[in-house]
């Protein structure tokens, strides 16, 4: 039988089954299932540490037709723990791509299924929510999959930020800038350090679990707290190394996770949404300038709104148009500020990218190094 019939099965939570063929590495995988309705990016996409422990659908319906390319990553390997796709094309047409799709997934041992109706499964999930899902290419039975399905993690209460830090300290940018940024690594995208390094600064980044006095130690002049996966409330190690940060009144700038991190830090809970954004087209207000930005956004979890209304000390910079969450936060008493979505725009809209010259300009404001 070639390859590209053999059959694949997708199985969720609530019992919703869908039949496909297999595509890329064959296996079985489980995680949460989440979708994405960016239209392009999907190799960034894939391989954004914020996915690790999800089953990832692409909404649209051509995924694969441009190939993929060394440069077009967000980290070392492919995060997303499945991939399910109306039409994965192993064709494509790009010239200067390295290879296929089909190619790139079964070199990262990426298990997918195609052929399923995703804009119906993404109707689905936004309906019922988001729950865990398992793709097999190699179990046809149901109810085998079931009781594997049973063993898959619930993303509540899961720490998955440690598991895709990286592991030994690094540093990017000019050793001789007078800027010096602390990059706690919580799940970092790679260009979100090209949009510091491409200002002129001097990062250092850190594994998730550096004790702060070994941060302190790189004398920095701002603190950058990065995105990452899982649920922000099971970081009590992230937490009180934030609190910490805080009372050093340097500058510091969260994004998504870290923007999730700087809430809980200041006792404000963040919660599990319905079934989360992610995309490259959200709407955003910034209530400071009274101007919108399109979005790019990957996250799963939010911050609870009536509490950061009745923080005293916490004032809402910026708020989704589209089901008004909490999109931006800064403090009243420290200069510390952070937004739920992501400005390095990779893929995306550049609207947002103004936040970093924001820092930069903090914290040459709060007296530089």
């Amino acid at each position: 039988m070639p390859e590209t019939q053999i059959p694949a099965v997708l199985l969720l939570e609530d019992g919703t089954v869908c039949h496909g063929k297999a595509f890329g590495a064959i296996g079985t995988t489980g995680g949460e299932i989440c979708f994405n309705t960016g239209m392009t990016g999907y190799q960034e996409v894939f391989t954004d540490p914020s996915y690790y422990g999800q089953i990832l659908i692409m909404n649209t319906v051509h995924i694969g037709n441009y190939g993929v390319k060394d440069e077009d990553v967000e980290s070392d390997n492919v995060k997303i723990r499945g991939l399910i796709g109306r039409n994965l094309e192993d064709q494509y047409s790009r010239k200067l791509a390295n290879g296929s799709l089909k190619d790139y997934l079964k070199a990262n041992n990426i298990v997918a299924i195609e052929g399923v109706d995703t804009r119906a499964l993404v109707t689905h999930i936004r309906t019922k929510g988001a729950m865990n899902c398992i793709i097999s290419s190699e179990i046809s039975d149901v109810e085998q999959l079931k009781k594997k399905l049973a063993d898959v993690p619930n993303m509540n209460g899961l720490e998955l930020a440690s598991a895709v830090s990286t592991k030994q300290t690094y540093e990017k940018g000019d050793p001789n800038s007078p800027v010096r940024i602390a990059v706690m690594d919580y799940g970092i995208k790679q260009h979100i350090l090209e949009c510091m390094v491409d200002r002129g600064v001097f990062v250092k980044v850190f594994p998730a679990k550096t004790k702060f006095d070994d941060v302190k130690k790189f004398n920095p002049s701002g603190y950058f707290i990065s995105n990452g996966p899982g649920d922000p409330a099971a970081m009590d190690y992230a937490i009180d190394t934030l609190r910490q940060i805080l009372k050093e009144d340097k500058p510091v700038f969260g994004i998504c996770l870290g923007h999730q991190l700087l809430a809980l830090a200041n006792d404000i809970p963040t919660f599990k949404m319905h079934h989360g954004h992610r995309g490259l087209n959200h709407p955003v207000k910034n209530l400071v300038t009274g101007k919108c930005e399109i979005t790019t956004q990957n996250h799963g979890f939010g911050v609870d709104p009536e509490a950061v209304k009745k923080a005293k000390d916490v004032e809402i910079t910026h708020v989704n148009l589209n089901d008004h969450s909490i999109e931006g936060i800064r403090l009243k008493n420290k200069p510390a500020f952070s937004v739920q979505y992501h400005p390095e725009s990779t893929p995306g809209p550049q609207d947002s990218r103004y936040l970093f010259d924001e820092f930069i300009a903090l914290i040459n404001a709060n007296g530089g190094h």
